[in-house]
């Protein structure tokens, strides 16, 4: 436990960095689920089809969003201690 604390602008480079991989995460799960023929917002049933592409969205913003966390922890450090 370093003992640092991170500034309030530090912890906000996190926040927008998570929030925007996010978006820009999900967006590639969605794409790749187009090339993939799994289209997440197709023919409004819930097929398996449709429910893998919703998968693939969820699991590309996850992505993103830990990528951000790691760039971050590498950058100023873990915030949780």
């Amino acid at each position: 436990m370093s003992g640092q604390r991170h500034s309030t602008r530090q912890l906000m480079k996190l926040g927008i960095a998570q929030a925007v991989l996010f978006v820009v995460g999900a967006m590639l799960g969605r794409g790749l689920g187009l090339l993939l023929g799994l289209d997440a917002f197709g023919s409004g049933e819930y097929s398996k089809r449709e429910i893998i592409g919703i998968a693939l969205v969820g699991l590309g913003g996850g992505a993103g969003a830990q990528a951000a966390r790691v760039w971050y922890v590498r950058k100023y450090g873990d915030p949780r201690g």
